[in-house]
């Protein structure tokens, strides 16, 4: 015996106990043909997404001085994007190279192709303080 949540083409839902076997009953309240609909309880969880290139470390000193067991993991998590973006090309982003991510690009990376104005205002030259 199972549950099953049914839906008619009126969108009447009800559940139901039943053999496998058994034929698929008449809604209750219109008489319509009924089908299988995925159960809430079924299709609870969580999905986890790996994060994207540009979330993962970008230096050797983000690596942990290069931690062998971090580095594989790194290598794992960066695997998995690659296979979801195959999958799911929509969530691959931009794909140009990275330019400069450290100081005035560290929240929002140079890309090959864009200008070194930026947006704020600044020169692409040093001479920038530490911001905290």
């Amino acid at each position: 015996m199972a549950i099953y949540e049914l839906r008619c083409r009126e969108g009447h839902r009800f559940e139901i106990i039943q053999s496998f076997t058994a034929p698929l009953p008449d809604c209750p309240e219109c008489g319509a043909a009924t089908g299988k609909i995925p159960s809430r309880f079924a299709t609870a969880g969580r999905a986890v997404t790996p994060p994207s290139a540009e979330m993962m470390p970008q230096t050797w000193r983000g690596t942990y001085g290069a931690d062998q067991e971090y580095v594989a993991e790194l290598r794992r998590t960066a695997d998995a994007r690659r296979d979801l973006e195959e999958r799911h090309p929509e969530l691959a982003g931009d794909r140009r190279p990275i330019i400069a991510h450290e100081g005035r690009y560290e929240h929002a990376p140079l890309r090959a192709g864009e200008s070194r104005g930026g947006t704020d205002g600044g020169s692409a030259g040093g001479g920038e303080g530490v911001t905290s």
